[in-house]
């Protein structure tokens, strides 16, 4: 099992920036992609940002050129730096951590409210 708590959320105006942080513990594989998801109100749970087990990155076409996903050297942490905050990313960010179709983990999400 694995459990995952993200932090870094908040309140900020439109052009700001926000740090969200995942951090993964219990037991789990060594490989294992990094995902950040988001879902606005009313809306489905998008894709915004991934990280593979080799450090490969990518984004939604929404958010390229202003969030950059990475993660530690331990592969026990993944963050999210949002640059350049719109109105429209505001929404619960979640955090998902996927090993197998079978072993699939999600953080309890975190909230960034981008006011214009």
């Amino acid at each position: 099992q694995v459990q995952l708590v993200e932090s870094g959320g908040g309140l900020v105006q439109a052009g700001g920036s926000l740090r969200l942080s995942c951090v993964a513990s219990g037991s789990g594989s060594r490989i294992a992609i990094m995902n950040w998801y988001r879902q606005a109100p009313g809306k489905q749970r998008e894709l915004v940002a991934r990280i593979t087990n080799y450090g490969s990155t990518s984004y939604a076409d929404s958010v390229k050129g202003r969030f950059t996903i990475s993660r530690d050297n331990a592969k026990t942490a993944v963050y999210l730096q949002m640059n350049s905050l719109k109105p429209e990313d505001t929404a619960i960010y979640y955090c998902n951590r996927y090993e197998s179709s079978a072993n699939e983990y999600w953080g309890q999400g975190t909230q960034v409210t981008v006011s214009s």
